[in-house]
């Protein structure tokens, strides 16, 4: 059975720093595409970052680029999303996802596994 597991949220100031982490277990990931969804409320789920299995290859949201920095550890079948400059519109539920594919898709229902998500809230 797949598991990811994130930790890492919080409560922060905006301008303030916070990484998530995501331990996955069942199942390797080191040949596949994890990433970073978010979802704030009433909004739909949206792509934050995502990294390909060598981590040579990232994808940022727009949003979030030269802020946020995705990595991940094959050895510990993790990864994480390391989060500075926080904007209170960074505001969200954080969620680790993990694809069977190889190449980084923006779309949710391209990947496969899903944590349960981790609240990040950024005060003003």
């Amino acid at each position: 059975q797949v598991q990811l597991v994130e930790s890492g949220g919080g409560l922060v100031q905006a301008g303030g720093s916070l990484r998530l982490s995501c331990a996955a277990s069942g199942r390797t990931f080191v040949n596949n595409v994890m990433g970073w969804f978010r979802q704030a409320p009433g909004k739909e789920r949206e792509f934050v970052a995502g990294n390909s299995w060598s981590a040579s290859v990232t994808s940022y949201a727009d949003s979030v680029k030269g802020r946020f920095t995705i990595s991940r550890d094959n050895a510990k079948n993790a990864v994480y999303l390391q989060m500075n400059s926080l904007e209170p519109e960074d505001t969200a539920v954080y969620y680790c996802a993990a694809s069977r594919q190889w190449l980084i898709k923006r779309g949710a229902d391209e990947y496969d596994y899903w944590g349960q998500g981790t609240q990040v809230t950024v005060s003003s």
